[in-house]
């Protein structure tokens, strides 16, 4: 039987097998090695949910009964760790009626192939859910790269946490973090301490003005050389200068 070829070039996408019975995980990675992705076996949900965390695999073939737990349980221990949010998940499985189906898919499955299973069926469904899961990562990469704000020296990387002054980490406190984040995201704009602690505390307070206050003087502080780019308009509120503006 001829293989239908890779989405992705280059290093081949891994899948992990999750099923204690030897001959059908055999037969599994058989079919899948076939197709040019490297493969890996698993008998147990425990041994499978290491093997997932240590391999972190493009698409997971899961058995839906296993020794020790549910393939439910497993899929949704996966699908509760952020390391493996993107992987793929085909629940392979002797149970075929309408309940175990969406137990399956409730639990995150996405998709179920019924045993036996047509060995055309899995060659077709595998890569695709492996071309999902390189979709999802390429999305998720973009929406990290799309949540990066930049004045001058300071970079703001929303997504991982993370901000750096001319290259070099500065650790904020959450609430700093957030408050550096919101003033960034629109140069040039005038914040209301009301419109701030909207924003930053998710609070209804437009006279809790000390609360503000206090937190933009520390990010001053935190952000120094820099900290004078966060200007205070008398009365009105907070902004952060715009890049073009001088210094």
């Amino acid at each position: 039987m001829s293989s239908p070829p890779l989405a992705e070039s280059g290093e081949a996408p891994r899948v992990l097998v999750i099923d204690h019975e030897t001959d059908t995980r055999d037969l599994v990675l058989s079919n899948i090695r076939n197709m040019g992705f490297v493969a890996d076996g698993a008998s147990s949900g425990l041994e499978g949910l290491s093997a997932a965390r240590a391999l972190r695999p493009a698409v997971i073939v899961l058995d839906l009964m296993l020794p020790d737990m549910l393939g439910t349980a497993v899929c949704s221990a996966i699908r509760h760790d952020a390391a493996l949010a993107g992987v793929g998940i085909l629940m392979l499985t002797a149970r075929t009626s309408d309940y175990d189906r969406i137990q399956g898919l409730e639990a995150g499955a996405d998709d179920y192939v019924a045993k036996p299973f047509n060995e055309r069926e899995l060659v077709l469904r595998v890569p695709a859910l492996a071309r999902r899961a390189a979709d999802s990562h390429a999305a998720r990469e973009a929406s990290v790269r799309a949540s990066v704000y930049r004045w001058r020296g300071i970079e703001v990387e929303v997504n991982r946490h993370r901000v750096t002054l001319d290259g070099e980490p500065v650790t904020l406190r959450p609430l700093e973090f957030k408050l550096l984040s919101t003033l960034l995201a629109a140069p040039g704009t005038l914040f209301s301490r009301g419109d701030l602690l909207r924003l930053v505390w998710g609070i209804e307070d437009d006279n809790d003005s000390r609360t503000v206050d206090t937190h933009v003087r520390r990010l001053r502080e935190r952000v120094a050389p820099y900290g004078a780019a966060l200007e205070t308009v008398h009365r009105l509120g907070y902004r952060w200068r715009d890049a073009a503006a001088g210094r």
